[in-house]
């Protein structure tokens, strides 16, 4: 698998995510919803430092990693 495919079942499970969230029940498992996307996020933004560090201009994604990883840190925290 690519990093393209790997790309669209992010966005097909993100999209996945968002229905399953209209559930009225769906804060039965958010806890557990909460520590997989922070670790998603986690893994995220180490593909983007990854990708980053095999390319000329270094430093275009700094700010983007950065955020990911504080929202990953929030989503742990609460």
């Amino acid at each position: 698998m690519n990093e393209s495919e790997a790309s669209l079942i992010i966005k097909a499970g993100a999209e996945l995510l968002l229905a399953a969230s209209a559930d009225p029940r769906s804060n039965e498992g958010y806890v557990a919803v909460k520590a997989n996307i922070a670790m998603a996020l986690d893994n995220i933004a180490q593909a983007l430092h990854n990708f980053e560090a095999a390319v000329a201009t270094a430093d275009r994604s700094t700010g983007w990693v950065q955020d990911l990883n504080r929202v990953a840190d929030d989503l742990r925290e609460r």
